[in-house]
């Protein structure tokens, strides 16, 4: 078996808060990426997905702090200098941010926006660069390409925003795309659109993907495998199919109990009681048991370790309730 393109090993990441404690959003998180595979990253507000990603990208806000190993192609990243890690950025990893509008220039034309990443990236001048940000706006299915690089971030609809956000992301050919909430806001028309072209993307060029989301739907249609956080740790992993339809861990059970079920002619759903609890204030034992039907004395005693519960799938639940349900 080949290695992966991407192993994760015991990442945290700590933040200065503003009593001078330090904050750890993410503890002791490990998973890997294989060359061509998505990986889903689901969980609430809170959870851990997008510093998890941020990390990666060595983009952590002023005081943060990576320890562990993220190794990209054997190669690890955390401790690098800064100017290797802008070479890296853009290159052969690569970011859509959440909010296309937010993460485009809105005083900047898309021709220069793209060019300008491609001839510092890439070296190329500028009638090159402008040929492959064409190139580039075809891939994602732009309307009128040429055209479109003349227009600004405001002249487009949020779908066709968040394209031009993909391919920039994509201009200097990245092995691996991490895609933060890329549906966000988005109707749904538009999201099953972006949905396939991720898709595309990743059977044309060999692309290795992050999808970042609190949909458990967007899972669905997209991952391959699908790691779930709760209080900044995975709680669940395995295959989409293992992960979705036959959940082990109460909060993703919870997760996929909160999505639209339809019963008849009416359509219900199941909101978790309670909120995940703040950084700073975590509950002993298991984060998620002052929200679990099922918790028991022993789930306050530690916090669990991710466990085996099948061929690539495990979960951090010292009472795995869901046991019978799955099998």
């Amino acid at each position: 078996m080949s290695a992966p393109l991407v192993s994760v090993e015991n990442l945290t990441i700590s933040l200065p808060a503003a009593d001078g404690r330090r904050l750890f959003p993410v503890r002791d998180v490990s998973f890997s990426i294989g060359a061509g595979e998505i990986l889903g990253i689901a969980g609430e507000s809170g959870s851990g997905k997008t510093i998890t990603a941020l990390g990666l990208m060595g983009l952590l806000p002023p005081g943060g702090r990576v320890s562990g190993r993220i190794l990209f192609e054997g190669r690890d990243l955390v401790g690098l200098d800064p100017a290797e890690n802008r070479a890296l950025l853009g290159r052969d990893i690569a970011m859509v941010f959440q909010d296309p509008m937010t993460a485009l220039h809105p005083m900047l034309s898309i021709e220069r926006q793209m060019t300008e990443h491609l001839r510092h990236h890439r070296g190329l001048d500028r009638k090159a660069a402008r040929a492959r940000a064409i190139e580039l706006l075809d891939l994602v299915r732009i309307p009128d390409a040429e055209g479109a690089l003349k227009r600004y971030p405001h002249q487009f609809s949020g779908g066709m925003r968040q394209r031009v956000a993909i391919a920039m992301a994509l201009s200097c050919g990245p092995r691996l795309l991490l895609a933060d909430e890329p549906t966000t806001a988005l109707d749904v028309t538009v999201q099953a659109g972006i949905l396939r072209l991720l898709h595309r993307l990743r059977e044309e060029l060999g692309l290795s993907v992050v999808i970042i989301t609190h949909d458990m739907g967007v899972m669905s249609a997209l991952a391959d495998r699908v790691a779930v956080m709760y209080a900044g740790r995975i709680v669940e992993e395995g295959p989409r199919g293992k992960v979705l339809a036959a959940s082990r861990h109460p909060y993703t059970a919870g997760l996929l109990g909160a999505l639209p079920h339809h019963e008849g002619d009416a359509v219900t759903l199941e909101a978790l009681p309670g909120a995940p609890p703040a950084i700073g204030a975590l509950p002993p034992g298991c984060p998620f048991h002052p929200r679990c039907r099922w918790a028991l004395p022993a789930c306050t005693a530690a916090e669990p370790d991710l466990m085996s519960v099948g061929p690539a799938h495990a979960i951090a639940c010292p009472v795995d309730p869901l046991a019978e349900v799955a099998a």
